[in-house]
């Protein structure tokens, strides 16, 4: 079974390479809020909530400023969109393997902005790049998911607790447990990011690394050896 799977899923696509990034998700969570301003920029429902409010009641500096979280990640969004077809056309790794790079220069770059530099700068960027984890990053072994938020994780596990007691399936139960696994995981990078960042400020965001490294190397060999004959092909969800 698990042969017949390795077959069926792009490495990118594999349940360990969401996990991990599931794990950096939650990290970038507890970073943003911890030192970063104490917003979160995963996902942009609060700020259409905050923008909806700040139009409401008239605040339109307010209002223009939510823009550009906003903004960032729709361009995170397009980019990511519009140039995974070049990339994997025209270069020797994929565009999920390039993204991850990109995402550990950024946190490397994050990590040495000043504790007294503006917040918006490491939220924008933070924005920036959750959106292309976000978008890029789709399925796990088949199953649909997020990899910044957790919002349908819960849903599902619900769901599928309900559909096990409900048919006595097993087969739901342990796809609870997929989604519950997840959401662990997404805890877990929010409480190491808390820990980093109380001992270390911003340069805590280095700690996200580990995890980015370890799923580059991972993709990488699978570029160059082991899917290195299917670049063209695209993951499932896309």
């Amino acid at each position: 079974m698990e042969q017949n799977s390795e077959k069926q899923y792009l490495e990118c696509e594999r349940w360990w390479t969401l996990a991990f990034l599931m794990y950096v998700g939650g990290f970038f969570g507890g970073y943003t809020y911890s030192v970063r301003g104490g917003i979160f920029c995963n996902a942009q429902t609060a700020n259409f909530v905050l923008l909806a409010m700040a139009l409401g009641s008239g605040n339109w500096a307010q209002a223009r400023y939510l823009c550009i979280p906003i903004t960032a990640y729709f361009l995170g969004a397009v980019v990511s969109e519009a140039v995974a077809g070049t990339i994997r056309k025209h270069h020797r790794i994929r565009w999920d393997t390039l993204l991850i790079l990109i995402e550990m220069l950024v946190v490397l770059i994050l990590g040495f902005i000043p504790d007294s530099a503006p917040y918006q700068i490491s939220q924008i960027a933070v924005n920036f790049i959750c959106s292309m984890q976000y978008n890029t990053f789709r399925q796990a072994d088949g199953i649909p998911m997020a990899t910044t938020f957790c919002t349908n994780h819960v849903r599902q596990t619900g769901v599928f607790f309900t559909k096990g007691i409900r048919h006595h399936d097993w087969a739901h139960i342990r796809r609870m447990g997929f989604h519950a696994g997840m959401l662990a995981l997404f805890v877990a990078g929010g409480v190491t990011s808390t820990i980093t960042c109380h001992h270390f400020s911003g340069k805590g965001v280095w700690f996200a690394l580990i995890p980015l490294m370890i799923t580059f190397i991972d993709l990488l060999h699978a570029d160059l050896s082991t899917e290195k004959d299917q670049k063209d092909r695209i993951p499932k969800g896309h």
